[in-house]
């Protein structure tokens, strides 16, 4: 039986205020940055119009240009960096679910103190600021830093990842490594003592109790921390502009460099737009696994 219309608009009514900022404060910009993509300089976009350079416009508010899209895509400067984006985005994804998930198993499957140890180190990064542990990695991984220091006393020949893709990959591991932590560990621990317990009277091994039990009732956790890694490491700043090369760039920087230091703000936008597209293919698997436990919730 459905409520009362009343009811339903007075709930609308609640829920509305939240959703109007959203959408005047970041919907509204979303279209406006997007409408200057395909050439309307006019309007709001009057301003960085009237001071940006190498623009493609059009003549009518109901015209499409691409002309800046192609222009953007034919740069092998951008190919070169929208590869190395993806690359370390899906790199640092991979590596965090497989760090998060050996730290889930370790605490799920020995409950002892270095475990519980572990698991409390694993979420000390979120209390870092990004700034401070960017610059602590490059200069711990620097040519003149903390690792060959060392090494060199040892006389041994340390790697120098300063300003360099591993320096960035190890920050964003850093970064993102506490909440998929946490969301591992959570589904994990949610699995029923009975099931593991019924499956290793069943003769099951620890790997295969883990594969056939204890994944699939964790996917669903395991999907959002990937999907929130991987979103945030496509449009990630602070640790590529801090430990990363000046070649090969990931877009994040790139879009900055673009807008302030090239002024070419639509080749920005551009790129912004082209991140956009990419994190809402990983937003796709997000609202997936939001609908599967709603699904399995409604069904308990």
């Amino acid at each position: 039986m459905k409520a009362p219309l009343g009811r339903r608009l007075g709930g609308l009514a609640l829920a509305s205020p939240p959703l109007l900022l959203v959408a005047l404060f970041v919907g509204f910009p979303i279209v406006v940055a997007v409408a200057y993509s395909f050439g309307h300089i006019g309007g709001l976009n009057a301003t960085v119009g009237a001071i940006a350079k190498d623009q493609q416009t059009v003549d009518a508010w109901w015209k499409l240009t691409f002309g800046a899209y192609s222009q953007v895509f034919a740069e092998p400067r951008f190919q070169r960096d929208l590869l190395v984006t993806v690359l370390v985005s899906l790199a640092t994804t991979v590596i965090v679910l497989v760090l998060a998930w050996a730290i889930a198993l370790y605490v799920r499957l020995s409950d002892t103190w270095a475990s519980r140890v572990l698991s409390a180190l694993a979420v000390v990064p979120m209390f870092i600021p990004v700034v401070i542990a960017s610059w602590a990695i490059l200069t711990f991984y620097a040519a003149d830093g903390f690792l060959r220091s060392v090494a060199s006393q040892l006389g041994l020949e340390a790697p120098v990842w300063g300003y360099t893709v591993t320096a960035v990959v190890i920050g964003l591991i850093w970064t993102h490594l506490p909440f998929a932590t946490l969301m591992v560990v959570s589904g994990v621990q949610a699995v029923p003592d009975a099931l593991i317990e019924a499956a290793r009277d069943a003769g099951a091994s620890i790997p295969r109790t883990v594969l056939k039990v204890v994944a699939p009732m964790a996917l669903v956790p395991t999907v959002i921390a990937g999907t929130f890694t991987a979103i945030g490491t496509l449009g990630s700043f602070t640790v590529p502009y801090f430990t990363g090369p000046n070649a090969p760039k990931m877009l994040g920087v790139d879009m900055v460099d673009y807008f302030t230091a090239y002024n070419l703000p639509q080749s920005s936008v551009v790129m912004a737009v082209v991140v956009f597209v990419v994190a809402a293919g990983f937003g796709g698997v997000y609202v997936w696994a939001n609908y599967r436990t709603a699904a399995d919730t409604g069904r308990a």
